[in-house]
């Protein structure tokens, strides 16, 4: 995770003047908005942090509670649940950088921390792709969906996915350092001397090819396949059964790639037809705020399924009612729900069903 220097982007919403950039000879003062980061960055971060950790601790007691993970999908759902608890993880340590604008836990905790950011983020993209991919079987390959969509090929594709996306973070770790000098301390990206703007180019390129591109290529392939199934034979349960992903994947791309392109205009910002001040300073505010806008999402998963997951909701209501209502006397109490309301779907609906 790219944090506070003076020689180098920033991450988590903040920016460092520096007297590196020239417009005709001149340094280009830039705006400094650390300070006002401090102030605004920890409250907002403290609230996705609160909202979003009990939203994904809700979907793994659900998922697990009631026995649903014998469906393929809902194995991909809680591993993007499991995706997002990491990534929130990191959240107190990057508030508390922010906060005192120093960085306090050493050179460890620097790269374990940055290597839980970004795993974090790299295993919410590859699962939401692999939820695609499901949807994309169970719809127009459905015989073959039969055979393939079992609990160990997902358990299998799973552990594949975890470790493409430990290798895809890898880099971060490698170059994230702990410096500190009588000024500050920082856990930043430290890159061999003289190739500062290679690595960050391609850091940029990384990011949006393996976050943005190739993502938005396969799905855009399965759902293209997917609405020509549903033209030739409609079915509202299909229809039903793909909602819920295509949202999460919207959301996503809809959070993530505003900053991925301006990480991608910043590293190339010297090629640029119009390489001025004035454009290095809005760059480097755009890239902030798309940053604090990306690193909320970690606490929407939940929010859409609430929303777009009737299952999730009836299952929601039926864990509420079961293990807090009962302790409050105020709250009317349930009736006992017959087990089959909640049992798991067969036939074709098994194969096309997700608890959310």
């Amino acid at each position: 995770m790219e944090t506070l220097t003076k020689e180098t982007e920033t991450e988590v919403g903040t920016l460092e003047t520096t007297p590196y950039d020239y417009d005709e000879g001149q340094p280009c003062e830039k705006v400094n908005i650390k300070d006002l980061g401090a102030r605004l960055l920890p409250p907002l971060y403290s609230l996705v942090f609160i909202v979003g950790l009990l939203g994904n601790l809700v979907v793994v007691v659900i998922l697990t509670k009631y026995k649903r993970l014998g469906i393929m999908t809902n194995i991909y759902l809680l591993n993007l649940a499991i995706s997002d608890l990491l990534f929130l993880v990191t959240l107190p340590f990057w508030i508390h950088y922010v906060e005192w604008n120093k960085w306090a836990f050493g050179q460890c905790m620097c790269k374990f921390f940055t290597g839980l950011y970004y795993l974090g983020l790299y295993s919410e993209i590859f699962f939401i792709v692999l939820l695609t991919i499901d949807r994309y079987l169970a719809i127009v390959h459905a015989v073959f969906a039969l055979r393939t969509r079992t609990v160990t090929f997902g358990i299998i594709t799973s552990v594949f996915t975890w470790v493409l996306a430990g290798l895809a973070a890898l880099p971060e770790v490698i170059f994230h350092e702990f410096q500190e000098d009588e000024e500050q301390s920082v856990c930043s990206p430290h890159y061999p001397e003289g190739e500062e703007d290679t690595w960050k180019r391609f850091h940029a390129l990384r990011m949006n090819v393996m976050g943005l591109v190739l993502p938005l290529l396969i799905m855009a392939i399965c759902y293209s396949g997917i609405i020509k199934a549903l033209l030739k034979c409609p079915s509202r349960q299909k229809s039903k059964a793909i909602r819920l992903i295509f949202v999460i994947m919207v959301v996503f791309f809809l959070f993530w790639t505003p900053y991925s392109l301006a990480l991608l205009l910043s590293a190339f910002q010297v090629v640029l037809p119009e390489n001025s001040c004035e454009q290095s300073k809005q760059l480097d505010l755009a890239k902030a705020v798309t940053e604090v806008v990306a690193n909320t999402h970690c606490c929407v998963n939940p929010i859409i399924y609430a929303f777009v997951g009737e299952r999730f909701r009836k299952y929601l209501h039926h864990f509420f009612h079961s293990h807090v209502g009962r302790y409050l006397p105020f709250f009317p109490k349930e009736k006992q729900e017959r087990t089959s309301s909640i049992s798991p779907s067969t036939g074709e609906h098994k194969l096309l069903s997700a608890v959310f």
